[in-house]
């Protein structure tokens, strides 16, 4: 089992502990739909910035 050799600081400590902030998600609301979504990540519709990118699975057409 590892153990240290001497005893940490607590300005160690805290210098270890300085990149475990959390951090809450940052949310956009889209243009057209109103939806809350993730930033610079499209909605689930397929809008991005208040234009259709991608067409969502629902209304994709298949021809005969």
């Amino acid at each position: 089992m590892a153990v240290q050799k001497s005893r940490k600081s607590p300005s160690r400590r805290g210098m270890r502990r300085s990149h475990d902030a959390l951090v809450a998600p940052q949310l956009s609301i889209d243009k057209t739909s109103g939806e809350v979504h993730l930033r610079h990540h499209i909605t689930k519709d397929g809008f991005y910035r208040g234009r259709k990118v991608i067409e969502s699975k629902g209304s994709v057409r298949t021809e005969d």
